[in-house]
């Protein structure tokens, strides 16, 4: 069976077990993170789906973990779609890891195979490409943390190297349907961090703008400000289709948990900046 072996363990995040579990944990510390969820998952379903930052865990792991608390303190999923950007360039325009299972130090989450299955039937824009995520780290640095979590868990890990707006719509609709046929609960994750190597103060006003249309669930408003504001978000694909699998799955709304930059951090001339948002429905 297919294993895809980490990439940027060691270096986004530890590479030991035991230096990993203690890496994640601290990032739940209550003076920056949202403090441990507890051990077991809750028992609703109310959110459906997440925005995350990958940089490094010593800059941006915090601030994931409040939308991972946010989302086990609701519920367990019993698989995880979860779409980030292509920083490489390499493979096709929308890739999808298809089967097999990826391993990190905290051991190997298996491909969801049957939902990955059931997208190839559907979809006109999701290829199966096991290429475009050998050195990607923006879906691998999420692993671990459901690992901590959730234990074993499924994985349906989708790469976005097409981000526009149409594209972005095609793949929320194509995957909402695919999860909504099978009947599964499934959460979705979108892996994005916002403003990069700009001051404090123009990453605190353009995020911001950006997560107004992000909570609002405005995809098309995403883009725009995106756009007209040259904001250096890499993922905004991953989280307009997540915005729009989500509402077809039946969410709302959005929430913000946490916006932080790397400057929160450690000070710095030059800032990245990360937010943690939910989607939710009653």
């Amino acid at each position: 069976m297919d294993v895809r072996r980490p990439s940027v363990a060691g270096q986004f995040y530890s590479g030991s077990t035991d230096g990993l579990r203690e890496q994640i944990s601290s990032c739940f510390r209550p003076d920056l993170g949202p403090g441990l969820p507890g051990e077991e998952p809750g028992s609703g379903d109310g959110v459906l789906g997440i925005v995350v930052p990958h940089a490094g865990y010593a800059y941006s792991g915090y601030v994931a973990a409040w939308s991972y608390h946010r989302l086990f303190r609701d519920r367990r999923p019993d698989s995880f779609v979860v779409l980030g950007p292509n920083h490489h360039g390499t493979g096709s325009g929308v890739s999808m890891y298809p089967d097999g299972s990826w391993e990190t130090p905290l051991g190997k989450a298996e491909i969801d195979a049957d939902l990955t299955s059931a997208i190839t039937r559907i979809t006109g824009i999701i290829d199966p490409d096991r290429g475009a995520h050998t050195y990607e780290h923006s879906i691998e640095v999420q692993v671990p943390f459901l690992q901590y979590l959730y234990g074993d868990i499924k994985l349906v890990p989708i790469s976005m190297m097409m981000q526009d707006l149409e594209t972005s719509l095609e793949v929320g609709r194509e995957v909402a349907k695919a999860v909504l046929d099978g009947g599964g609960k499934v959460a979705i994750v979108a892996s994005t961090d916002f403003s990069h190597y700009v001051s404090q103060d123009v990453a605190h006003e353009n995020d911001h703008l950006a997560i107004e249309r992000i909570v609002a669930m405005d995809p098309a408003g995403l883009y725009q400000v995106v756009r007209d504001r040259g904001i250096s978000m890499c993922g905004y694909g991953p989280v307009m289709a997540t915005i729009e699998a989500t509402r077809k799955m039946g969410a709302d709304r959005g929430r913000l948990l946490k916006y932080a930059t790397s400057g929160d951090v450690s000070p710095m001339r030059e800032v990245v900046g990360y937010g943690a948002v939910s989607f939710e429905r009653d």
